[in-house]
């Protein structure tokens, strides 16, 4: 078993908040969200109790998969601002004790970076995975004049770096071994562009395809060898920094190396059955490949939290003390909280569930406000991935106030990256600001109280005392959680005589012999005794 350096101390604290860029905020009236945009509005995440923000992409990119073509590593895309901007928006978020972590495309480049370029003119060229003749299934046929064809790691323009191939073939020689000169060179390379960012004050990475790394590698095995170096570097180098990963495989990706995976929309053995176990209700983004389920955050009550307990209980139990696991409300692939048949009043139970389960919350902007998940938006920046998943819907402008664009941005409509929601009854941060019983001023109750109650967070241990409607549970043996997600009511019995306190309840009783809950009522108890 691998041996790391302790997460940083702040890790175990952390609330994330993702923030996809162009959609944001927009400081200079382009149309487009912007780094200035995001420093004008720190104080809106300080005040709710975000501690680091992470960033998509914002490199230098052509954006034919939204900045996830990356054509410049070392600066920033200039319609975000300059390295100053990002610098000063560093700075900023520091000042409020919030962390920037950057998102970094390890696996793949844009077709148009120098180092493909290059590579195109130069047969003798390892950077990328290159068949010296003819098209094998599921590589590109070259753009250039070198022959052959190449291997892409997710759309035809963003071809895949060689980082080598698990098993070698004499037959296939582009299957270089993991220790050949194009692999060893482009390990480097990420060690370098780590090392430029965190130097200039970010705290860390989001890694996005983390497990795409080695070719036809079984268990992951050399994929991990490669971030497992990375993390003894990063604990010498930069020992507060921190590796998130776009794996949705705790238990492979943290003994890898990374300090925090997420549970996402895919990942592992049963592709991401944990998470669209409790939001996917087969609206927003659909997959072909999904099984049919009913989530457990359903009005119908049809689905169970049985398939997200029992992979975070295995999960939770293979990583120990050695990292984490992040519990996302949504993220810029995933269809939003308040997506399809799912409604407002909905969304409380949710956070209740989200913000008092021992992992890390991440927060999708704008999810704590409910904004909608839109469907029928045209594809943007390559958002479609298949007849029912356009990506689009979970990346509109953030909704600021009344004004147009809902204050996200000063320019003409037709001009916005993406259209905001053109509902007369958009929830909005101002209108939620000004009324103390939203879901916005829930959300950082919620945060609050979790931040001052060490039973709450990730290291506090919780026991399920019901999985089923309600779901009940109990953190650090104290503070009793009660979840309903159906819109009818329900109970079940409750063995407890000690006095409760209530923190953040609505629609649920617990009286010591049974719990009663209304249709999507929470409550978080104190007991004393």
């Amino acid at each position: 078993m691998t041996s790391f350096r302790p997460a940083p101390g702040w890790l175990a604290d952390a609330v994330f908040y993702q923030i996809y860029p162009q959609s944001f905020a927009d400081g200079n009236g382009d149309g487009i969200g912007d780094f200035d945009g995001i420093a004008e509005h720190l104080d809106h995440l300080e005040w709710l109790g975000v501690t680091a923000v992470w960033l998509n992409p914002c490199f230098a990119s052509p954006f034919r998969d939204a900045g996830y073509d990356v054509c410049d590593y070392l600066s920033v895309a200039p319609r975000y601002g300059s390295d100053d901007d990002l610098a000063k928006l560093v700075d900023l978020a520091r000042r409020r004790r919030i962390r920037v972590l950057l998102d970094l495309v390890a696996g793949h480049t844009s077709d148009e970076h120098p180092w493909f370029r290059a590579a195109l003119e130069d047969p003798d060229d390892h950077r990328y995975i290159w068949a010296p003749e003819g098209r094998p299934e599921g590589f590109v046929a070259s753009p250039g004049p070198r022959p052959g064809a190449y291997l892409p790691n997710f759309f035809d323009s963003q071809p895949a770096l060689n980082f080598g191939y698990a098993r070698e073939d004499p037959a296939q020689p582009w299957r270089q071994p993991p220790d050949a000169e194009g692999p060893r060179a482009n390990r480097e390379a990420l060690r370098l562009v780590m090392d430029h960012w965190l130097r200039l004050g970010l705290a860390g990475f989001r890694v996005d395809m983390a497990a795409s790394l080695v070719k036809d590698d079984p268990g992951r095995a050399e994929t991990a060898r490669i971030w497992t170096g990375l993390r003894h570097w990063l604990d010498d180098a930069h020992p507060d920094a921190v590796m998130l990963s776009e794996w949705g495989d705790p238990e492979v990706s943290v003994p890898a190396g990374f300090h925090t995976d997420f549970f996402l929309q895919f990942g592992g053995e049963t592709n991401g059955l944990p998470l669209r176990s409790l939001w996917s209700n087969g609206t927003g983004t659909v997959d072909e490949t999904w099984d049919p389920l009913d989530c457990f955050f359903d009005a119908g009550g049809a689905g169970s939290p049985r398939p997200f307990v029992e992979a975070w209980h295995r999960a939770s139990t293979a990583l120990g003390d050695r990292g984490f696991i992040s519990l996302p409300t949504s993220n810029h692939d995933f269809s939003r909280l308040n997506c399809g048949p799912r409604s407002a009043e909905q969304l409380p139970a949710a956070f209740a569930f989200q913000l008092t389960w021992p992992t890390l919350p991440a927060i999708y902007y704008g999810d704590e406000i409910g904004m909608r998940h839109l469907d029928g938006l045209p594809d943007k920046e390559g958002s479609v991935l298949g007849p029912r998943y356009n990506r689009a819907g979970s990346r509109t402008p953030m909704q600021w106030d009344d004004s147009p664009n809902a204050g996200f941005s000063t320019a003409p409509a037709e001009r916005l990256y993406l259209p905001v929601d053109p509902s007369p009854d958009r929830p909005t941060v101002a209108a939620q600001r000004a009324d103390e019983g939203s879901l916005l001023h829930l959300v950082r109750r919620l945060l609050a109280l979790r931040a001052r109650t060490p039973e709450l967070g990730a290291h506090g241990s919780v026991d399920v005392l019901n999985a089923g409607h309600p779901f009940v549970y109990v953190r650090g043996g104290r503070f009793l959680v009660v979840v309903n997600p159906g819109r009818e009511g329900a109970s079940c019995p409750f063995d407890d005589t000690r006095a409760v306190r209530e923190h953040e309840v609505s629609g649920v009783r617990a009286d010591g012999a049974t719990i009663t809950a209304r249709g999507f009522g929470y409550g978080i108890f104190e007991l004393d005794g």
